[in-house]
């Protein structure tokens, strides 16, 4: 008897700050990865399936992204601005 099937995992990959398609609401949105593996006797032998997606933590819409989309949105969250608050003014020094 061969055991077979399949076991999904996701990834968090950035929390970035977006205007919802589905509420309008300018909210935190989680980039996920959801990747799904085959499994021969319960142990994942290989990835059948690769799949990018932002969930709004305000209402919870899911949107599915292409890759490039998701390794863009990434550069985006770790080359921005850090420690910087959604909605307060930047800080200019005046001399």
């Amino acid at each position: 008897m061969i055991i077979f099937g399949t076991k999904g995992y996701l990834y968090q990959l950035a929390i970035l700050t977006l205007v919802c398609g589905q509420c309008g609401n300018p909210a935190a949105h989680t980039l996920r990865k959801r990747i799904t593996k085959f499994t021969l006797f319960f142990v994942p032998l290989f990835p059948i399936s690769t799949k990018y997606l932002t969930q709004c933590t305000f209402c919870g819409a899911e949107q599915k992204v292409t890759k490039e989309q998701a390794e863009q949105l990434q550069s985006q969250s770790t080359n921005g601005p850090s420690g910087q608050a959604y909605g307060q003014p930047q800080q200019h020094d005046r001399f």
